[in-house]
C-alpha cells in the first residue's frame, strides 16, 4: 500500500499503525498528488491511500492520472477529515474504489483496505449519505431515471445500502449472473466509474432518500 497525504505526522502515523495489521505491508509515501503519482509507477502498490487536499496536486486529479496512466492501476482509495466533502465525491467520480474518514478506528481502515484490495468496492451507506446530502443539488446531477428499468432501479436502490451482489440476487430472487448484467448495465447508463459512484449519483439525485428503506 502507498499513502499519499501531504502531512508527515499523519503519513507517519498511518504508516505505522496500517503496516502492524495482518496481511497490509506499505511500501511507500508521497508528500503530494505529483509524488503520489510517481511513486504508483515507481513501487507498483495494490492500494493508494489519498488524501484529497493536497499542493501541486490535489487527490482527485492524482486519482485520475493514475487510474489513466499507470499500467494495471492500483486501486484509490480516499481518506479525509471531512464527513461533508465534495472532493471525495469528485474522487470517486474519479475512479477511486471507496473512502474512509481519518477518524475510523485503525481496523476499519485496515479492512477497507483489504477489501478494495480483493478488487471489491468499500461502502459505508451511513457514511456516504451524510456526505452527498451536505451540498445542494444542481441540475447537473439530476439522475437520468428514464434510461434506468425497474429493474434496474431495484438493483441501484439496493446497491446503495452497500448489499453486495448474492444479497441482491437473494433479495430479487433472480441468479448472480442477472444481477451482475443489471449491475453492469447500470454503470454504463449512468456513466459510473463503479458501483460507489453509482450510488453517489443516486444520493445526489434523490432516488434514494436518506432515512428511508432502498
Amino acid at each position: 500500500m502507498l499513502i499519499a497525504d501531504d502531512d508527515e505526522v499523519t503519513r507517519s502515523g498511518l504508516r505505522l499503525l496500517l503496516g502492524a495489521q495482518p496481511g497490509i505491508t506499505v511500501v511507500g509515501e508521497a508528500a503530494d498528488g505529483v509524488e503520489a503519482v510517481e511513486q504508483t509507477r515507481l513501487l507498483r502498490p495494490d492500494v493508494v491511500l489519498m488524501d484529497v487536499r493536497m499542493p501541486r496536486c490535489n487527490g482527485i486529479e492524482a486519482t485520475r492520472r493514475i487510474l489513466a496512466e499507470v499500467p494495471d492501476p492500483p486501486k484509490v482509495m480516499v481518506i479525509t477529515t471531512f464527513e461533508s466533502d465534495s472532493h471525495v465525491t469528485a474522487a470517486l467520480g474519479a475512479g477511486a474504489s471507496g473512502f474512509v474518514l481519518k477518524r475510523f478506528p485503525v481496523a476499519r481502515i485496515a479492512q477497507a483496505v483489504r477489501i478494495v484490495a480483493a478488487g471489491e468496492e468499500i461502502l459505508f451507506p451511513a457514511d456516504l449519505r451524510r456526505m452527498v446530502t451536505a451540498r445542494p443539488l444542481d441540475s447537473a446531477d439530476a439522475l437520468p431515471a428514464a434510461a434506468l428499468t425497474p429493474r434496474e432501479e431495484a438493483v441501484l436502490r439496493l446497491m446503495s445500502t452497500g448489499r453486495s451482489n448474492p444479497d441482491i440476487a437473494h433479495a430479487l430472487t433472480v441468479s448472480l449472473e442477472t444481477v451482475k448484467t443489471h449491475v453492469g448495465n447500470v454503470l454504463t447508463k449512468l456513466g459510473a466509474q463503479n458501483r460507489t459512484h453509482a450510488v453517489v449519483i443516486a444520493y445526489e439525485s434523490g432516488l434514494v432518500v436518506p432515512g428511508l428503506p432502498g
